[in-house]
């Protein structure tokens, strides 16, 4: 792991989003309420925001952070039948949030494929990156796209 013991503690956010696209079948059964498995994206919100928070647990070298705020939202897309999932995440300390905003998303996601499978496992998981993120020695990132 790198050393961060003389970094200060500033206040620092993250956004990262990704996309899953969906069969017409699939995307009518989440918006309706129809998944035989639940409520797709009120699983898919917990299981995101429960990825962020291990996600030291899950990529080798990254710190374990205490997050002070968490939160996923998705965008549906009728025309692209598609969902984005966007993780927000913040804390107050020596590392960013990146990596746990970029798990959340991921595990939101393939909560939405499992949730889904068994009526289309042609599903594809894409375009996941940071959208941005704030605070520390490098400053603020806006991404491009």
């Amino acid at each position: 792991m790198v050393d961060i013991h003389e970094k200060a503690d500033t206040n620092r956010i993250a956004v990262a989003a990704g996309k899953i696209h969906v069969s017409r079948e699939v995307f009518e059964a989440i918006t309706e309420g129809q998944v035989k498995k639940g409520d797709v994206l009120g699983v898919a919100r917990i299981a995101g925001i429960m990825g962020a928070k291990k996600n030291a647990d899950l990529i080798p070298l990254c710190h374990p952070i205490g997050m002070t705020s968490c939160e996923i939202s998705f965008q549906l897309s009728e025309e692209e039948l598609s969902i984005t999932a966007i993780c927000r995440t913040a804390c107050t300390g020596k590392t960013g949030v990146e990596m746990e905003a970029l798990t959340g998303v991921s595990v939101a996601l393939l909560t939405i494929y499992d949730m889904c499978k068994a009526m289309d496992r042609s599903m594809r998981i894409t375009d996941i990156h940071l959208v941005e993120k704030d605070g520390g020695k490098s400053g603020h990132y806006q991404s491009p796209i």
